[in-house]
């Protein structure tokens, strides 16, 4: 492979990224579909898994979205069971929303359908590619949290 400047190297990695995430997101949206859960509805579901229960509007600013936009998805997983939401004893006005075991099950089957998603995809470099691609992500997202 010959030398590329950097620019040419945005202007390749703008051709190949939108198809590399185009099939990304239509795998996980294979699985997300069976399971009844939206990217979005994941996602909140991941940060509650790790902050046990957190408020609507930390939520929100997490994902820098509304609180009119996150009381739209809450109240879909809601429905379905997934997350709880209560009110703050202190104060009514703050709501709290939590996982509940329902939607513990279902964000661990999802983790690990995309687990296997990736296995299936990475499966075909080799060991030293997969090794060099998570140093390259590492570097970047160490330099992006600067």
């Amino acid at each position: 492979m010959t030398k590329l400047s950097i620019s040419e190297f945005a202007d390749r990695l703008s051709e190949i990224m939108p198809a590399l995430t185009r099939e990304f997101a239509r795998h996980q949206t294979e699985e997300f579909y069976k399971m009844k859960v939206t990217m979005p509805q994941f996602v909140v579901m991941e940060i509650l898994h790790r902050n046990d229960e957190i408020k609507m509007t930390d939520l929100a600013r997490s994902m820098n979205v509304s609180t009119a936009a996150m009381t739209g998805i809450i109240d879909r997983l809601v429905r379905e069971r997934y997350v709880i939401r209560s009110s703050d004893p202190k104060d009514r006005r703050i709501i709290n929303v939590g996982l509940t075991e329902k939607g513990c099950k279902i964000l661990k089957k999802i983790i690990s359908l995309r687990k296997q998603m990736l296995i299936k995809v990475f499966g075909i470099i080799s060991q030293k590619e997969r090794e060099d691609y998570l140093n390259i992500l590492s570097h970047i997202r160490d330099h992006l949290r600067e």
